[in-house]
């Protein structure tokens, strides 16, 4: 080796420091995204049972003979009394 080439190898060394740090952020970052979208998906899961529970108790309370005005405010909470 000559005196020329070592000051290349280590120029090339701090480009392969930075080369790996890059691809451990990016790694990192995609991990991290993943995660958030695995989140979103089971939030999702438990909007959908949720929605699918009102859907039958609307139904439900209007197979009682109610409106559908009606039967969505007591399905949400809203006092039986207040149509009567």
């Amino acid at each position: 080796m000559t005196e020329e080439d070592q000051p290349a190898q280590k120029h090339c060394g701090n480009k392969k420091k930075a080369m790996v740090a890059y691809g451990i952020i990016q790694l990192g970052s995609s991990t991290i995204s993943a995660l958030a979208l695995v989140a979103i998906a089971l939030s999702l899961c438990s909007i959908k049972k949720e929605a699918k529970l009102f859907n039958e108790c609307v139904e439900g309370v209007s197979a009682k003979g109610r409106g559908s005005v009606e039967s969505v405010h007591f399905c949400n909470g809203g006092s039986s009394n207040r149509y009567r």
